[in-house]
This record gives C-alpha cells, sequence and structure tokens, in this order.
C-alpha cells in the first residue's frame, strides 16, 4: 500500500491548450480532494501563446481584441490573482488535502511552504532567490505608477519569490474547506511586446524593472533540468518522494468534461465576475 503521507504523485505534462490546462488541474484537484489520490504536484507548458485571468478578475483589464486578432487564447483560472501570459515557461499546479497537519494552517502558511520549494529548485540552478514573507501586499518600484495593474508580475505579496528584485514566480490559490489548489507561472523568457499590448502598459522598461525570466540570468538552463530540480527541491523541503504518474482516467474524463462545459466557454471566461457580484448581493 501506498504511504500518502511519504509518497507524492509528480504529472510531467507536455504543451496543452489553455482551456484543457485549467481543466486537467481541476479535475486533479477534486481526486485529492476526495482522498483517492495522494497530494499532486503537475508542470506542464503551453501549446500556444495564452492568456489566463484571476478567477475574479475583469476581463477589461487585458486586450481581449488584440488577443483576438492575435490568436491568443484567454481563459479563466480557477485560482485567484491576476491575469498572466504564458509562453516559455514552466507552469505548475500543486493538490493537497487540508486536514492533514501539513497544510491545515491556513493560506500563509501554505504559501509559505510551497515557495520554500521553488525557492531551494531556483537555488539548485545557481541563482540567489529572495522570498517574500511579509503579508502586506507589497508592490515593485514601478508600481508606483501602476498600483492597480492587471498583471500578475507587477506586483509581489506574501510567499513569492523574487531575483535582483525582479518577479519570477506568479502563484495563485484556490481553496476549499478541504484543499487547495495552487498554479504558478515561472517564465524562462519574456515576450515583451506581447505582454505590453495586452495588459496595455506604458513601455517595455516598466516589463523589465517587474519581472525576468529564468534564462535571462542562466542562459544554458533546459527545461528538463529544471524540472528535476523542481522535483527533487520538493522531496527535499517536504521530505517526501515522488511517483512519476499520469492522470487518472476518471481525472482525463473529468478534465474533458470541464474543458468543454466551463473553461471554453463564454459564460466562464468572460462573464464570471458579472456572475459573482449578482451572486454575492443575493447571499448579502
Amino acid at each position: 500500500m501506498v504511504n500518502y503521507h511519504k509518497t507524492w504523485r509528480l504529472i510531467n505534462s507536455g504543451p496543452g491548450s489553455a482551456s484543457y490546462n485549467m481543466a486537467l488541474d481541476e479535475a486533479i484537484a477534486i481526486s485529492v480532494r476526495k482522498d483517492s489520490l495522494p497530494p499532486t504536484l503537475r508542470l506542464y507548458s503551453w501549446n500556444s501563446p495564452s492568456v489566463t485571468l484571476g478567477c475574479f478578475q475583469k476581463i477589461r483589464e487585458i486586450d481581449t481584441e488584440y488577443c483576438r486578432d492575435a490568436s491568443i487564447p484567454v481563459v479563466r483560472r480557477p485560482t485567484g490573482g491576476k491575469a498572466i501570459l504564458h509562453n516559455e515557461e514552466l507552469t505548475y499546479s500543486f493538490s493537497v488535502k487540508t486536514d492533514t497537519d501539513l497544510f491545515s494552517k491556513g493560506i500563509f502558511d501554505s504559501y509559505k511552504k510551497i515557495s520554500a520549494a521553488f525557492y531551494l529548485a531556483l537555488s539548485k540552478i545557481g541563482l540567489l532567490p529572495e522570498l517574500k514573507l511579509i503579508r502586506e501586499t507589497r508592490h515593485l518600484s514601478l508600481i508606483t505608477h501602476h498600483s492597480k495593474s492587471p498583471l500578475c508580475f507587477q506586483s509581489a505579496s506574501y510567499g513569492e519569490i523574487t531575483i535582483n528584485g525582479k518577479k519570477v514566480i506568479g502563484s495563485a490559490q484556490k481553496r476549499w474547506t478541504d484543499g487547495l489548489l495552487q498554479q504558478g507561472s515561472i517564465p524562462y523568457c519574456i515576450d515583451e511586446l506581447k505582454v505590453l499590448k495586452i495588459f496595455r502598459l506604458r513601455s517595455i522598461k516598466d516589463i523589465k524593472d517587474a519581472m525576468a525570466g529564468l534564462m535571462e540570468a542562466v542562459p544554458a538552463l533546459s527545461d528538463e533540468k529544471f524540472r528535476n530540480a523542481v522535483k527533487i527541491s520538493f522531496e527535499e523541503a517536504f521530505n517526501i518522494e515522488f511517483i512519476s504518474s499520469i492522470p487518472s482516467q476518471e481525472e482525463e474524463v473529468l478534465a474533458q468534461k470541464l474543458d468543454s462545459e466551463k473553461y471554453r466557454t463564454e459564460e466562464w471566461n468572460f462573464r464570471k465576475q458579472v456572475q459573482s457580484l449578482h451572486q454575492a448581493f443575493q447571499r448579502a
């Protein structure tokens, strides 16, 4: 019998579509919350440049016309936070139950523990990361003029990692009473022109001052090498062992259902904010 306290699941995925990536992350989180599968780290990429919005973010905060003309898919994440352009990067999702001692102490504690693993991974590839452990959101220097920027990488909040003052990982979390899903983006390179247009920013300098891709500091970094560094760092940080796996048949079926009925629909991607506010008023 597998000891779920010491043996976790690692899913190394290839590139996927924007909607399916979100659907599979949610399907995995649902399986883990049912206690049918152990804590799961999924590492993946994208089959084309894509934008994800935070669950409650307003769609008008990005230039949807530019995205449409440039054939850049826009999908709303199940997690919160702000928008991200995903392109040349490593993306992760981590699903775990929160009724265990390790992740039962709330959002800040879980952010800190997950970030510590990524801090270790960045250190292993020769970088000198800084981990933010002050709970009040601190905007980076450029945010003096962009305090309400829709771009995730233009602010660093609790548990997030910077290098030389620049954000290198953007993460967001969804919590239920019995589990959590954390998703994160770790760029290798930044497509500054696309970021500038999608987020209607003032200049490329604003982007350079706020965010960085890992290959700026480690030009020879390979995706395989970094994935392995993440794997080893999680094992060391949590004193566990990963079993390499693929999504279960149940997860694949649920992901396909969520893909078609949720993450590819305008109701979810473009009108979620209106629905959420309406529901909030109904409950008030």
